[in-house]
């Protein structure tokens, strides 16, 4: 999707990389000042430094023999090659030896260190410079206005020291800035280079980077877009690069999956509601109707409001285990957890059901191999274990050979395992056990059994909040239904 520059601007990632640039951009800018007027105080330092012994030489020379020998001394390092300047004149400023051939005007007035650089000429360079121009130019043009064209564009700079001697000659020595200035010449290129270098490198980390993320983001917009407009199948896109992004969309297509869950859940309720509890609303309703036509007994009278009652219980039991269902499954509940004793509770279920088990002649036994304790509320998970036993006590009871039903607690490898199995028929279908976990669900074989269908959907959405899971395998024969808890940590 193209964009233009405003509404590229207009982009977190396009700001933040302007930003950056700019940022960069000045402090490189600031290192180019700092590191030129650096070093250039260096080399002036350095100059000066240079200056001062050999204006230390020369006054030694001038000690030993005065004026001839300061002349000497003077005439002889000027002619050595990458000589200082040097220079003698007499008190008007009229120049008797060294190597300087002009001056800028004023620079003899002053004693002491010039305080600006100044322009100069070295002998030779004027009589060299008229043979170029009258080569170039055969007509000729004067020759002092050839002279002072290129003084004026040839001419040189340095710093120098000036000196008047006891006789009020003035002595001027110098050094040429010329290396100092190609030095920082060189340094403000190479810095101006790097500043390219690194605009030219943000540029590209913009390209390729900047607009490679503004992509992404575009894709989870879209994404984004349908997801809005009901489509809670569509899911965020995701790389596989294991970046902010990648992260950031596989947090959310987390939540879109628990939201889609939660979704399906609540429209099962609904269904469930809509189907499920229509029969028992409409035997309540047939049961009143058949009461208040003709004429009956008290005691019928009685026999039906009691009916009635007992029905209605059923229906508020089975209301409350939805609502239990759904928060569990929601991750909202009121619950408290803290340790509990799986072994006591199992041993206190077992108890419970001794005697609905010696009625139904079907033997209950309990194996519990150590003591364990898990984070957890004692309530739900004596409900849950209660629903499973009691199934397992009705379910048993077609069983070929004697009816049992046989509790175990114990530990494998980082999990709590409380398994419950009986010797019934059990459920051989593998669809069929993935099934009865869901509301209201009854297999055929099993509605010749009082129940709701609830009892395996409220133990998997109590094993959920527990963070454990419910599993039901073929026993052989039989069904073993599996309640496996995560292992405090501390045990």
């Amino acid at each position: 999707m193209a964009l233009s520059l405003p509404a590229i601007m207009r982009t977190t990632a396009a700001r933040l990389s302007a930003l950056y640039f700019l940022l960069f951009a000045l402090c490189a800018v600031l290192l180019v000042f700092y590191m030129t007027s650096l070093s250039a105080r260096m080399l002036t330092g350095q100059t000066q430094q240079t200056i001062n012994d050999e204006v230390l030489g020369l006054a030694r020379a001038y000690q030993r023999g005065g004026l001839p020998v300061l002349v000497r001394v003077v005439e002889q390092r000027s002619r050595q090659p990458g000589a200082n300047l040097y220079l003698i004149a007499d008190a008007n400023g009229q120049i008797l030896t060294g190597n300087v051939q002009s001056l800028e005007p004023g620079v003899l007035e002053t004693d002491g260190w010039t305080t600006e650089p100044f322009s100069y000429r070295r002998f030779g360079e004027g009589e060299l410079e008229r043979q170029r121009n009258q080569a170039a130019d055969p007509n000729g043009a004067p020759p002092g206005e050839t002279e002072i064209q290129v003084e004026g564009e040839k001419g040189h700079n340095a710093i120098a020291l000036v000196l008047r001697l006891p006789n009020q000659m003035i002595m001027l020595v110098g050094r040429d800035l010329g290396e100092p200035e190609r030095f920082r010449a060189v340094i403000r290129r190479a810095l101006m280079l790097a500043l390219g270098m690194m605009g030219l490198g943000g540029l590209l980390i913009w390209f390729f980077v900047g607009r490679a993320a503004l992509k992404r983001i575009d894709s989870v917009s879209e994404a984004s877009r349908r997801i809005m407009g009901g489509d809670l199948t569509g899911r965020l896109p995701v790389t596989g690069a294991g970046d902010e992004f990648d992260r950031l969309s596989e947090n959310l297509n987390t939540m879109l999956a628990r939201i889609a869950t939660l979704n399906e859940g609540l429209k099962q309720v609904s269904d469930n509601i809509a189907h499920d509890l229509k029969t028992p609303l409409t035997r309540l309703r047939n049961r009143a109707e058949a009461t208040l036509s003709g004429k009956h007994k008290t005691t019928d009278y009685r026999q039906a409001l009691e009916g009635t009652i007992a029905e209605s219980d059923q229906l508020i039991k089975t209301f409350n285990a939805i609502l239990m269902i759904s928060r569990l499954e929601a991750g909202y509940s009121s619950e408290s957890t803290s340790k509990v004793d799986l072994a006591a509770a199992v041993r206190d279920v077992v108890e419970l059901y001794e005697p609905v088990a010696e009625e139904a002649v079907v033997a209950l036994e309990t194996s519990v191999d150590g003591d364990f304790t898990v984070n957890g509320n004692r309530e739900l998970i004596g409900q849950a274990l209660s629903n499973i036993v009691d199934n397992a006590i009705k379910y048993s009871t077609d069983a070929t050979e004697k009816p049992a039903v046989r509790v175990a607690l114990q530990r494998v490898g980082h999990e709590i395992r409380l398994s419950v199995a009986d010797n019934g028929h059990g459920i051989p279908d593998d669809a069929d056990r993935a099934r009865v976990t869901e509301r209201f669900v009854r297999l055929e074989k099993s509605r010749s059994q009082p129940g709701s269908g609830l009892g395996l959907s409220l133990a998997k959405a109590i094993m959920t909040f527990h963070n454990g899971k419910l599993e039901l395998l073929p026993a052989n024969p039989g069904l073993s239904v599996i309640m496996s808890f995560p292992a405090r940590e501390d045990h």
